[in-house]
């Protein structure tokens, strides 16, 4: 008996075939870090704008809105209270914070003219008619800031204390006449406001369009897609094929 035949020899050991590793090259690692950086400023810019709104965009409309006397008039502080306790405090001329409750504040009533602190000069306080009679006093539309830009304790000796009875510039509203408060620019209003709503949404509009075209399929084609006119052809095209076919019958 005759042994049985390996069907064509001893088999052949297989090979093992090591795995191609792909070596990312200089612009995909590059276009990796720019999307991660493109992602990261895309989240931030949300996050910051949401963090403005409440304390530049909200205060920027409201200041808008109370349409102040762009140039100073005269105010005389005639009265300037300092109380503790939450009860005490239901308003505030200053407050460092603005969304805390404060158990400190400085309530200063002032009377105003609406003659131009410019124009004032020498007069005499008892021999000026007020427009407005023991209205409050406060150092912007909101009444509140955050350190270092509003310090209620340097506002209190500027406009309080010793200096009660003693004319200053400030601004009142035109909507609102019993508001008045002592900083006001509308240049500078507007500048954080035009800031605010146009750079954290450019950067979040940007990082989100080059991310969309570099990673979303439907965007990419819709960039590159030709127009239904495109696919006709135009009156030049034709002169050109009546052209041709002319030259061929000759």
């Amino acid at each position: 008996m005759g042994g049985e035949g390996d069907g064509g020899g001893d088999c052949e050991e297989e090979e093992e075939v090591e795995p191609l590793v792909h070596e990312p090259t200089f612009l995909e690692k590059a276009k990796f870090y720019t999307s991660l950086c493109l992602g990261t400023t895309a989240i931030l810019s949300v996050f910051a704008f949401l963090f403005l709104i409440p304390f530049v965009v909200d205060p920027a409309i409201t200041t808008i809105l109370a349409d102040y006397e762009p140039e100073a008039i005269t105010c005389l502080a005639i009265s300037h209270s300092y109380v503790e306790g939450l009860k005490n405090c239901s308003w505030s001329s200053c407050r460092e914070g603005c969304t805390t409750a404060q158990t400190r504040c400085h309530q200063i009533l002032v009377n105003y003219s609406k003659i131009l602190f410019s124009d004032w000069e020498e007069r005499s306080v008892d021999s000026v008619e007020w427009d407005f009679n023991e209205t409050r006093f406060f150092i912007n539309t909101e009444g509140c800031g955050y350190p270092p830009r509003v310090n209620c304790s340097e506002f209190a000796k500027q406009y309080g204390y010793t200096n009660v009875l003693k004319p200053f510039p400030c601004y009142y509203s035109r909507t609102y006449p019993e508001m008045v408060v002592a900083r006001y620019s509308w240049d500078s209003n507007l500048k954080h406001l035009v800031l605010s709503l146009i750079v954290p949404n450019a950067l979040f509009g940007i990082s989100i369009g080059v991310l969309c075209y570099w990673y979303c399929p439907g965007c990419n084609r819709a960039c590159h897609k030709n127009t239904y006119v495109e696919n006709f052809p135009t009156k030049h095209d034709d002169n050109d094929d009546d052209d041709y076919f002319e030259e061929e019958e000759y």
